[in-house]
């Protein structure tokens, strides 16, 4: 099986050049062993398996015969690849319940087994032999959907847009495909012929599988209609409701999930967090040439999803009731989460310059992360960043291989109070890296978009003004604290206390002391950069929100056999 687009790829890093590993063909004693999770079929030739836009699809093992993989291109359907004898069908979307990209058909007469997604599940966990093999192809097609853009939505905007940067971090982030078109070029597409676009519609996404262009979409709007948000059960008492999907939450999730608890995990944005957004760690164990942080949340996303965790997405909680059981989590969408424990991995922000004009330049030359899209926005420009954390740094390194001269700014002395040593080592040895101590920015300047940065050494007291289009802000952390409200204890900085910190003994309520993560309220628990005293590295969340399924048991225990 060849795919069919594009028709003969030499690039190493093209996953389409891996056919062994992204179109493999199963044994037939693991075809054997896939049976009882499933049904034979057999099949006419042109029989649709599922269409792009559906939600559940079924897997399927062809015995006989072909199928064939196509996505809807300008209203004409264009074939991205044939599945033979053995092989088998779908990417990532089988671990969710999302709207898949693209369709099956049957391209001869044929039997197959189909097995839907509760036999699937069941399937990849059972027979961990094929279910490794299932997984990695599964994994390289998604990437080879992204880097073709099959399956995609097409983005069309003006340059340097803040809302078009911000609609593509939220798909690549979500790992959708997307192409991308400049305005006014764009208009001459054969796609968008039927759609009147000017600029002041602009962005635009066109969903190709639909035949929708939305305009200026929102987040939520976006991942609505691509089918990105999966359903909430309103009626369910989940076990654990976790709250945020950094490390620290995606952690949760992986363990709550694979130790057979009702898991939902809640992100407003994308898998990640702040930890999302970094180009490349170094130091987490285990992965000794590094891993982007978009890598790591993936692969943790993936796994929660591979022992059932429900992750919900775009929803922002709004507050959570503690004064009831099941506890309620209100989101700002209609519906709520009832939960018999919650893990609050909310995170933490970075926090803003305070100078005029600040807000009018976020996604215009402000941003607060540095990733590719960031990296090619800033090419053979300088750009400042401001921050002397790891984030800074590794953004700094980061950024050196793109702009022309990368500008790092902090108040203190030097670096070596807050970032590690592996990264103030290769900063002084960079050339295009030059460090500003004991120096602020105080002015913003720009019209549409920031055209220039003004900073202040405070030990000379020299001002200069520079010609820069591009900032990366990464100072301080404030906590995601806000829609507590007064549910629980927080220290003086807003982040939330737990353990003996947390309860007080005049107002705990149990006979047992407050476990270590779990808060002033019994059964809600704090894991990672937003528990108060926490250490603000991404393996620290990790463990912490490991450990917080270790401890939640005692109190879903606690229980008993109420509903």
């Amino acid at each position: 099986m060849i795919p069919t687009v594009p028709d003969q790829p030499t690039d190493p890093s093209d996953p389409y050049t891996r056919t062994a590993q992204i179109f493999p063909k199963l044994t037939d004693h693991q075809i054997n062993r896939a049976k009882p999770f499933g049904e034979v079929q057999s099949l006419k030739k042109g029989t649709v398996l599922f269409e792009p836009g559906e939600r559940s699809v079924d897997f399927f093992i062809i015995l006989k015969g072909s199928i064939e993989i196509y996505e809807y291109e300008a209203d004409e359907i264009r074939v991205i690849t044939v599945h033979g004898e053995q092989q088998f069908t779908g990417e990532l979307d089988l671990f969710n319940d999302r709207e898949i990209l693209v369709g099956g058909r049957m391209e001869t007469d044929g039997q197959v087994i189909r097995i839907n997604r509760a036999g699937f599940r069941r399937l990849i966990v059972a027979e961990p032999d094929a279910g490794e093999i299932i997984m990695q192809a599964l994994i390289l097609r998604r990437v080879g959907l992204i880097s073709h853009q099959q399956g995609s939505v097409t983005l069309v905007a003006s340059p340097q847009s803040a809302d078009a940067l911000r609609i593509e971090r939220f798909l690549e982030r979500n790992g959708y495909p997307l192409q991308i078109l400049d305005f006014p070029a764009a208009t001459s597409q054969r796609r968008l012929d039927k759609f009147a676009v000017s600029e002041g519609d602009l962005p635009v996404v066109l969903i190709p599988s639909k035949g929708e262009l939305l305009r200026k979409p929102s987040n939520l709007e976006l991942a609505r209609s691509l089918g990105l948000v999966e359903q909430i059960r309103p009626d369910h008492t989940y076990d654990v409701a976790i709250i945020g999907a950094g490390p620290a939450g995606l952690s949760a999730a992986v363990y709550a999930a694979s130790e057979g608890l009702s898991t939902i995990l809640v992100e407003s944005e994308a898998p990640g967090g702040q930890a999302g957004t970094s180009s490349k760690i170094e130091n987490y164990l285990g992965f000794p040439l590094g891993i982007s942080g978009q890598a790591l949340a993936g692969r943790a996303q993936l796994q929660a999803h591979k022992f059932g965790a429900t992750i919900a997405l775009p929803y922002s909680v709004q507050s959570l009731d503690c004064t009831v059981k099941p506890y309620r989590v209100a989101l700002d969408q209609p519906g709520r989460i009832k939960t018999r424990t919650v893990i609050i991995a909310s995170g933490a922000r970075y926090r803003k310059l305070n100078v005029a004009h600040e807000a009018q330049f976020d996604g215009a030359g402000i941003y607060y992360a540095a990733t590719a899209m960031e990296g090619e926005i800033c090419k053979n420009e300088a750009v400042v960043v401001i921050g002397g954390g790891n984030s800074a740094g590794q953004a700094a390194v980061f950024l050196s291989r793109f702009a022309s001269h990368v500008h790092i700014l902090v108040r203190s002395e030097n670096l070596a109070a807050s970032m590690s040593d592996y990264l103030i080592r290769r900063i002084s040895a960079a050339n295009r890296i030059t460090l500003h101590p004991f120096t602020e920015v105080i002015a913003l300047g720009g019209d549409r978009y920031l055209e220039e940065v003004v900073w202040k050494n405070h030990r000379t007291g020299h001002t200069k003004h520079h010609a820069i289009r591009h900032l990366f802000l990464m100072i301080g952390a404030v906590p995601n604290t806000q829609w507590l409200g007064d549910c629980l204890q927080l220290d003086e900085k807003g982040f939330v206390k737990t353990g003996p910190d947390a309860a007080n003994r005049d107002a705990w309520p149990l006979e047992r002391p407050a476990m270590m993560l779990e808060t002033s309220v019994p059964g809600v628990f704090a894991a990672g950069d937003v528990r108060s005293g926490s250490t603000k590295r991404v393996a620290s969340a990790v463990g912490e929100g490991a450990m917080a399924i270790s401890q939640l048991h005692q109190a879903i225990a606690e229980w008993g056999d109420n509903p």
